[in-house]
């Protein structure tokens, strides 16, 4: 049984020290890996293609950075640019409404002018025809004072006849009354004429003040449709303007989401990458140090066991 048990020890001894000879091999050839590396300029390329590498991606984030940053000034400066079309928009259409204002208020001064024409011709011709009626008027006054004259002269030729019958005293009284009736009825009738001449002349200049009233007020009006065409061009081509600058900032909008959605995929694969690469070092570093570990149990193994089979030879 002792020698079994021996002879299973030294089976066991004999694998322990071919797997301790094994790792002892194996970690100076990764000693002699990690000087080599260390040592040559390998190493140092690694390391600085890593460096480089990491360099590259910061600069890649703060050109991202930048490029966000400058978008957004693009933006902003687009959003004030919105803002003043539609202050400008809204000036226009204040504009334009005040042209409507003026259009109407020059249409209704245009209707009543057109009233107060039609009112001034259906006046002018009511005149004349009071006009005509007084000439009538006169006329048949005219031949009554006419007949009154010559029934006066047919009296005054009966009186001659019978010159006993009036007192001369009488006929003059009645020559002067008659005389002063005259004049009274003709400066009555040259009154009435002037204040007809005059109303008809007041009624042609009122007339032909509303005709170039309204020849004014037309050329206004025209002159206000221009304006509200103009105005109304003008608002389409900023309608225009403002539909595509507002496509073009949401495509350029969408551009940068997108740029910025790559950007920050790029980023989180730069920082798994970066994580990758530090976990592998650390196992690494963890390897080496479990190695190292290893290797001095299994020296202090040796140690221990050697000197266990030395102590009975001695």
């Amino acid at each position: 049984e002792e020698s079994l048990q021996m002879w299973d020890l030294n089976k066991r001894l004999e694998a322990y020290l071919a797997r301790v000879k094994f790792l002892e091999e194996e970690n100076e050839v990764l000693r002699a890996e990690i000087q080599s590396a260390k040592g040559s300029p390998a190493g140092d390329s690694w390391r600085a293609k890593y460096e480089e590498e990491l360099r590259a991606l910061r600069d890649a984030l703060d050109h991202a950075f930048r490029e966000k940053c400058t978008a957004e000034l693009a933006r902003d400066n687009l959003y004030e640019e919105v803002q003043q079309v539609k202050s400008r928009c809204q000036k226009e259409q204040a504009a334009r409404e005040e042209a409507k204002k003026l259009l109407s208020l020059s249409r209704k001064e245009l209707e009543e002018e057109r009233r107060a024409q039609i009112w001034l011709k259906e006046r002018a011709v009511q005149l004349e025809k009071e006009v005509e009626a007084l000439l009538e008027v006169h006329e048949e006054e005219k031949a009554g004072l006419d007949q009154e004259i010559a029934s006066f002269s047919q009296s005054l030729e009966s009186f001659r006849c019978a010159p006993v019958a009036f007192q001369p005293v009488e006929v003059e009284d009645y020559s002067k009354r008659l005389s002063e009736i005259w004049k009274g009825a003709v400066e009555t009738y040259k009154t009435e004429v002037s204040q007809l001449e005059s109303s008809l002349c007041q009624a042609k200049e009122n007339l032909w003040k509303a005709a170039e009233d309204n020849q004014q007020s037309q050329l206004q009006l025209q002159h206000l449709e221009k304006d509200l065409a103009g105005l109304k061009a003008r608002k389409e081509m900023l309608e225009e303007s403002l539909a595509r600058q507002w496509q073009e900032q949401r495509g350029e909008a969408e551009k940068f989401q997108l740029a910025m959605e790559a950007l920050e995929q790029e980023k989180q694969t730069l920082r798994v990458q970066i994580a990758q690469v530090l976990e592998d070092r650390q196992q690494l570093m963890h390897l080496k140090m479990s190695l190292s570990l290893e290797v001095a149990t299994y020296r202090t193994l040796l140690e221990a066991e050697s000197t266990r089979l030395q102590m009975p030879a001695g």
